[in-house]
């Protein structure tokens, strides 16, 4: 038997969200493993009380003892979000650079975990060996601070994961790509690329910080009174612009969200930001003339929670908005989000208020590679093999046949749990399935995504719930009438109703013996299904029914 070196995508392969990748080296059934990031997604109105989707590890627990760490290529969510969730169940050690390293301690704070000895702190472009794994961080640039690369080498040959990336030539905020060392890297021979695939389908390149910061400015230049801007609260080069835009326009700002102070006390923690304006706190800042402030708020995306929903709603206890004043949406519309962000720009817009967007101006650049910036990758790295991953199945698809197109001798298509073998062999191949999934976070509980309680929630916010008590005496009767609750049935007739869902249950009782324990469970299936029978009828619904029987 040989040595094998393995690449398995739990998570991020044919969605965008929820990152987790395996790396294993060894003989057959005895490898160590490698987990390059740990992420998650967020969830939508058809998941009801759910609020974050994070990959089922359950592939890599039975094998946790050969685990040999956590590598974080960056911080946004989507990568380290899981981390607090389920660094419990792994239990080894966890790598990051600076920036990232702050923001997970602020994680596992927040669940009271002690993760001090478990953190490793790697320098930018700094190494790590984990024998038989030797990586090293490769500075890139993207929409956050310290994203990296990572050159794994391994006795089999050399992998590298791009993370997320863009070709960024004045990042504004931290370093700049390291093209250099990534020709380096294609010149020592790349058996495999691992590579970001959100923006293939774009063509040219994603553009720069600094032509953003250019417009932002004359944009804000030209408003004349109160200035909101909302933005995603990690992109720390957009924090940055925000400042220099007030400073150079003769305004001060204010942060506004939990989000947005978070990244800003970490970034300067790492020491980034020390050449700004200092911000005024929100509750200062609403004594400022309108023409005098800029807020920078969370809530791009429309969240119900964040702080521009509650500005426009006008529910924020310091931030207030009226007529003629300006909110600048300094970010990208996720898909999914469309519906509910035009109906926030539409009621700006009808209560006077300009609304400017990345549909209307230049006021927002990506943080993933269009096909210029892909190439000049493909042509530093010039990997054997390439695996897109980060992406839907049309980024994938379309990534592969771009691969084909630069003479990639080998693109891999592969979707979450697919096990690649890059070595041994010829040529890499999909040569078995791990088994994956998804967990979700309800409430403060990790459930599997077929949990009774998704399901249950799902039917009650379709279907609605009806609930019947039973009182039976001593003798075996019914005490007075059914008590009936009922929720969110379209019932405009109550009394009506109310005597039919009596009536069932009258004629269904008549089948059985009430006071008889065994065969109570069977007229409580019986119950369920004519009490739904006739709400089906009644409503066109088929609710989510509960009977008690209550001996008294």
């Amino acid at each position: 038997m040989k040595n094998e070196l393995l690449f398995c995508p739990l998570g991020g392969s044919g969605e965008i969200g929820m990152n987790m990748n395996l790396f294993g080296y060894g003989l057959p059934g005895d490898h160590k493993w490698i987990m390059v990031d740990i992420g998650v997604t967020f969830a939508d109105d058809t998941l009801p009380g759910v609020d974050l989707i994070y990959p089922d590890p359950g592939f890599i627990l039975d094998k946790k003892e050969n685990l040999l760490a956590i590598i974080l290529t960056h911080a946004h969510e989507d990568h380290i979000g899981a981390i607090a969730h389920l660094w419990p169940k792994l239990r080894c050690k966890i790598y990051a650079t600076p920036f990232t390293a702050v923001l997970i301690r602020e994680k596992f704070k927040e669940k009271n975990i002690d993760i001090t000895n478990d953190l490793k702190i790697v320098e930018l472009n700094g190494k790590v060996k984990l024998e038989p794994f030797d990586i090293e961080y490769i500075t890139l640039t993207h929409s956050i601070l310290e994203p990296n690369g990572l050159r794994i080498k391994t006795p089999a040959g050399i992998v590298l994961h791009t993370g997320d990336w863009k070709v960024d030539p004045n990042p504004l905020v931290g370093g700049d790509i390291n093209s250099k060392r990534l020709k380096e890297i294609g010149d020592e021979g790349v058996l495999a690329m691992i590579c970001d695939s959100t923006n293939v389908l774009s063509a040219g390149r994603s553009g720069s910080e600094l032509d953003v910061r250019k417009n932002l400015l004359n944009i804000i230049e030209r408003l004349k009174k109160r200035i909101i801007i909302t933005s995603f609260a990690s992109n720390v080069a957009r924090m940055e612009t925000a400042f220099y835009c007030a400073e150079k326009t003769g305004r001060q700002i204010s942060l506004v969200g939990r989000s947005m102070h978070r990244i800003y006390k970490a970034a300067r923690q790492c020491g980034y930001l020390k050449n700004t304006i200092e911000p005024v706190d929100p509750r200062e800042a609403k004594n400022f003339s309108r023409e005098k402030i800029i807020y920078l708020c969370t809530g791009s995306q429309g969240e119900p929670m964040g702080a521009m929903m509650r500005i426009i709603n006008y529910t924020h206890p310091d931030v207030f908005i009226e007529k003629g004043d300006a909110v600048i949406f300094s970010s990208k519309i996720i898909p999914g989000n469309e519906k509910k962000l035009y109906k926030l720009h539409n009621q700006l817009v009808k209560d006077g208020i300009e609304v400017i967007s990345e549909e209307t101006e230049f006021v927002h650049v990506s943080g993933h590679p269009n096909r210029e910036d892909l190439k000049d990758m493909y042509d530093w790295v010039k990997p054997k093999c390439v695996i897109p991953v980060h992406g839907e199945h049309r980024h994938m698809i379309e990534h592969i046949n771009f691969a084909k197109e630069l003479q990639v001798p080998y693109p891999v298509q592969v979707e979450n749990g697919d096990i690649v073998k890059l070595s041994p062999g010829s040529e890499p191949e999909i040569y078995d399935k791990a088994p994956s999934g998804r967990l979700y976070l309800d409430g403060n509980v990790s459930v599997e995504e077929n949990s009774q309680s998704i399901k249950d929630r799902k039917n009650l916010s379709t279907n609605g719930y009806l609930e019947v008590t039973i009182l039976v005496t001593p003798k075996g009767n019914i005490h007075n009438t059914p008590i009936i609750t009922f929720r969110g049935l379209p019932i405009y007739e109550k009394e009506e109703f109310v005597y039919g869902i009596e009536d069932v249950i009258e004629k269904t009782v008549k089948a059985f013996k009430l006071g008889d324990k065994r065969q109570e469970p069977n007229l409580i299936d019986a119950l369920k299904i004519a009490c739904r029978k006739i709400t089906k009828e009644k409503t066109g619904k088929k609710p989510f029914t509960n009977i008690n029987i209550v001996k008294i």
